[in-house]
């Protein structure tokens, strides 16, 4: 059924015929005197890039073995990974697919255009201006993207968590994948980590990702309501004489950031609130909340009710076996474990990744991984239970002043009819 329209539809439509009809010589002119060289074209390279290792958060690298970890090696279809003495070293075979970023527990790898930050705000921004959002690879698509398209080497490079996070807030989400694409991808592991990254998200969330296989099917209309109140917004902020110079893409892009600022608050929020809460790191450490960490519990934070489907673990010390070693401790690459002067072990969960680093290097075998409720998870926003808490003063002081104003409107009538009556007396 179509959607119903009315003024307001009218007056974007005459702005958006206006933007394209304005000085059609100047554009024109433009485009006969462009460089060929600035105009975008289509190239897959474009999307893809030449992950950068960092060795200090490697399992393998701080325990000095290439068995400690080999979660990186096991998913490059290529094996350009080499961690034989005792660095890391990326081949130039490298497809630049970014599944290792993906596999990284200790996000070790890190591509700029594709860290777990980056795919999240990218994924959002088409969902949140357009009625559906696409996520897609080079060999998928092999042209320029529509803006509700985003182009990534292998749709196996987003981790679990950003689907995670999708998912909780954006239905319209799909994966767009023709059929045989993966089947003849040189990235052979490719389609295998993007099922189990997105089944995993899915189970957490409760939610089902929409798969669409066909180019005509995809939809490409911006949303209705996005635009409607985009409009609003700048018309407000501009004036109602500024109504032809309004620029919508402008406008958009405003709200997609201040949506997305928004969320940069939440979870620098949330890590404040984790910071204050843990207890000290160990000497020396700094612990870290790695961004695929942080979309989860920022996650469960804006939706603690997913608490029930979320299962985690964390290592707990049998103190009979435990020797104070201290190995638990260095290898943990975000520093979560922790080692008492007496001897006693702790961990906090909140930077806890379930990597098992810990476990593999215990020599004695007394770490051992435990379940508890992931409700202990859900950190307040105590930034927003504070915001929430002076709006919800200042309605009620708002609320006072118009009853104080109305009583003593009322005082003022019931005067005035008393001074009417003794004038009717006379």
């Amino acid at each position: 059924m179509a959607e119903k329209r009315d003024l307001l539809d009218e007056f974007i439509d005459i702005r958006n015929d206006w933007r394209a009809l304005s000085n059609p010589v100047t554009d024109v002119a433009n485009a006969l005197s462009a460089n060929p060289e600035e105009v975008k074209t289509w190239n897959p390279a474009d999307y893809k890039e030449r992950p950068r290792a960092n060795v200090n958060n490697c399992v393998a690298c701080k325990a000095g073995s290439e068995k400690a970890c080999t979660l990186c090696r096991d998913i490059c279809p290529v094996n350009a990974i080499d961690m034989s003495e005792g660095g890391i070293e990326i081949a130039d075979t490298c497809r630049r697919c970014g599944l290792c970023s993906a596999a990284c527990p200790s996000e070790s790898f890190t591509a700029f255009q594709i860290t777990p930050r980056k795919l999240y705000d990218r994924i959002v921004r088409a969902a949140t201006a357009f009625e559906h959002a696409y996520v897609t690879c080079t060999r998928a698509l092999g042209r320029m993207p529509e803006g509700n398209e985003v182009v990534l080497p292998c749709v196996g490079c987003v981790p679990t968590e950003v689907w995670y996070a999708i998912l909780a807030d954006y239905p319209n989400v799909s994966v767009y994948l023709p059929l045989g694409i993966c089947d003849r991808c040189r990235n052979t592991t490719g389609e295998d980590a993007l099922a189990e990254n997105i089944g995993a998200a899915e189970e957490l969330a409760g939610k089902g990702m929409g798969v669409e296989i066909d180019e005509k099917a995809l939809d490409r209309t911006k949303n209705h309501e996005f635009e409607r109140r985009e409009f609003i917004n700048s018309i407000s902020k501009q004036g109602m004489n500024a109504l032809g110079t309004v620029n919508p893409a402008i406008a958009a892009a405003r709200a997609i950031t201040k949506k997305l600022d928004e969320n940069t608050r939440r979870i620098n929020a949330l890590t404040r609130s984790i910071e204050g809460a843990s207890a000290s790191a160990p000497a020396r450490k700094r612990r870290i909340l790695t961004q695929r960490r942080q979309l989860l519990l920022s996650t469960l934070q804006r939706h603690p009710k997913y608490a029930v489907r979320f299962k985690p673990q964390r290592p707990v010390c049998d103190s009979e076996r435990c020797t104070s070693c201290g190995e638990c401790v260095d290898i943990c690459p975000t520093h979560a474990c922790e080692l008492s002067e007496n001897g006693i072990f702790s961990v906090e969960a909140s930077y806890c990744n379930e990597c098992g680093a810990c476990l593999r290097a215990c020599g004695e075998k007394a770490l051992t991984f435990e379940s508890y409720d992931a409700a202990e998870l859900v950190v307040p926003d105590k930034e927003e239970v504070e915001r929430k808490k002076r709006q919800a003063e200042q309605k009620a002081e708002v609320e006072k002043l118009k009853k104080q104003g109305m009583e003593q409107l009322k005082r003022g009538l019931d005067f005035l009819d008393k001074l009417d009556l003794g004038g009717d007396d006379n």
